[in-house]
């Protein structure tokens, strides 16, 4: 998929995956070499683009610590889990962050380049949206995952 806009981007337009975030993910996905993605909408090369990495050590703290307070991100989070019939298991989540104290223009792009994102982002398990960090507490995920 490629941005075929012409001039600056307006927050209507989308903005699609960089080949380097689609194959981050995909290491993320297949070698379990990252806990969490982080990802930001560079307008300058009208792209979603890898702003961090997370460690396999990290926790989900450190990952919800990695979202910016006043501003929209992307994230994918690796969640593991034990069953009740005590089976280990992996689910991948797509967490859309758009909190309330960001900007309109912030908000309206994310939302439109949500889709085509998630599309190249194939094997999510769960998509969350969350405006606050209660909208996406490790007891949400828990509870997505059961």
């Amino acid at each position: 998929m490629s941005f075929t806009g012409l001039g600056r981007p307006n927050a209507t337009s989308g903005m699609c995956a960089a080949g380097h975030a689609k194959d981050t993910f995909l290491e993320q996905k297949r070698k379990k070499i990252y806990r969490y993605l982080v990802f930001r909408i560079d307008e300058k090369k009208r792209k979603v683009v890898v702003e961090k990495t997370g460690d396999p050590a990290e926790t989900y703290d450190d990952f919800t610590a990695s979202l910016p307070e006043n501003d929209c991100r992307y994230a994918v989070y690796d969640f593991d889990f034990v069953t009740s019939d005590n089976c280990q298991k992996s689910k991948i989540f797509f967490i859309a962050w758009s909190p309330s104290s960001s900007r309109i223009r912030s908000k309206v792009l994310y939302a439109t380049s949500k889709h085509g994102l998630r599309e190249e982002l194939d094997g999510i398990h769960y998509e969350i949206q969350a405006t606050d960090p209660t909208e996406m507490d490790l007891e949400v995920l828990k509870d997505r995952a059961n």
